[in-house]
C-alpha cells in the first residue's frame, strides 16, 4: 500500500480544459465495449479506417485447393504483410507461429463441404474463440437461400455470445443458388447481417457497390472471390475503396497470384494509400522482378 505520509493535494485539475471524449473511428461502432473496439482497432488501421485481410480459411469446405496445399509454405510468408488474417482454428494452431502478432478472423461457422450442398452449418463453442484469442468471429449467412434461418440463426448466436466476451462477429453474404450477384441482392444480404447484430459483413462487389456500402450501418469488407488477373484484381479492390468498402478481405486473389508477397503489397498500397491500380501494379511487377 502507498505510504501516505508526505502526501501532496493534487493542483492540477485544469479544471479550464475539458476531457477529450473521442468518437471511434468505424462506422456504426461508437457505442461498442471499450473489448470490442480494442479488438476492432487491431483489425482495422486507425489512420486509413482500412484493413489488408489475408484469407485462407478455404480448406474448410474446399480441402487442399491450389495455393493452400502446404500453407506452410505459401501463407506463413505472406503473414507480416496482413493486418488481420481470417483461417480456421485447425490452420491458426498447425501453422501460424503464435509470435506472429496479428489479430484473428476466426471461421467460426462450419458445415458441408463441395461435395455436398453448401451452408448447412453450425457454429463453434465460444470458450474456443477465447482459448484462442480471437478478435472477430466470422459466419456464413445464406440469404435466399434453403438454409437461410439456420444461418441467421447463427449469426445472432455468436454475435450474442461474442458481445458476452467482447469479440466482435463479421457476417459473410453467401450468394443463394436463385440470386443474382448484384447490388440489389448484396445490398439486401449486407443489411440483413447487420440488422442482426454484426459488426461488419463481408461481401461482393459488383456494380452499384456504392449502394451496397452506403446501406450498410457496419464496415464492410470486400471478398476476393475467384482468382482474377492482378490488375483486375486491384482494381476491383480500387473501386470497392473508392466506393465506401472499410477493406479487403483477399485469398485467391493473393496466395495464387503469380507472385503473392508482391501482390499483398500492391494490395496494401490500393487499401492503405488509394494508390491507383496501375500504380499498384507497377509496384507488383517492381517487386516481383526484384526476385
Amino acid at each position: 500500500m502507498p505510504d501516505m505520509e508526505g502526501n501532496k493535494d493534487a493542483k492540477q485539475y485544469q479544471s479550464d480544459v475539458a476531457q477529450k471524449t473521442e468518437g471511434f473511428f468505424l462506422k456504426g461502432s461508437n457505442s461498442l465495449e471499450w473489448g470490442m473496439k480494442d479488438r476492432l482497432a487491431r483489425i482495422f488501421n486507425p489512420v486509413s479506417g482500412h484493413t489488408v485481410m489475408l484469407a485462407f480459411d478455404h480448406g474448410y469446405i474446399m480441402g487442399p485447393t491450389s495455393g493452400l496445399e502446404r500453407m506452410d509454405l505459401t501463407i506463413v510468408p505472406l503473414i507480416e504483410y496482413a493486418d488481420c488474417i481470417m483461417c480456421t482454428r485447425g490452420a491458426l494452431r498447425t501453422i501460424v507461429p503464435p509470435t506472429a502478432g496479428k489479430p484473428v478472423s476466426l471461421r467460426y461457422s462450419a458445415g458441408t463441404t463441395v461435395l455436398t450442398e453448401l451452408n448447412d452449418e453450425c457454429v463453434m463453442d465460444i470458450e474456443e474463440a477465447i482459448r484462442i484469442n480471437a478478435s472477430l468471429l466470422a459466419v456464413m449467412v445464406a440469404v435466399g437461400d434453403r438454409y437461410e434461418a439456420i444461418t441467421i440463426r447463427n449469426l445472432t448466436r455468436t454475435v450474442d455470445l461474442g458481445s458476452r466476451f467482447g469479440i466482435p462477429t463479421l457476417g459473410v453474404t453467401a450468394i443463394g443458388k436463385d440470386m443474382t450477384r448484384d447490388a440489389r441482392y448484396l445490398s439486401m444480404a449486407s443489411r440483413v447481417c447487420a440488422e442482426n447484430g454484426a459488426h461488419v459483413v463481408k461481401t461482393y462487389y459488383c456494380d452499384g457497390f456504392e449502394k451496397v456500402a452506403a446501406t450498410c450501418p457496419v464496415p464492410i469488407v470486400l471478398a476476393g472471390g475467384k482468382k482474377l488477373p492482378e490488375l483486375d484484381a486491384l482494381e476491383m479492390a480500387y473501386k470497392a475503396i473508392d466506393q465506401g468498402a472499410a477493406g479487403v478481405d483477399m485469398g485467391r486473389n493473393i496466395f495464387q497470384a503469380g507472385d503473392p508477397i508482391a501482390m499483398i503489397q500492391a494490395v496494401r498500397a490500393v487499401v492503405h494509400d488509394m494508390e491507383t491500380p496501375d500504380k499498384a501494379y507497377d509496384l507488383y511487377n517492381t517487386l516481383k522482378n526484384q526476385k
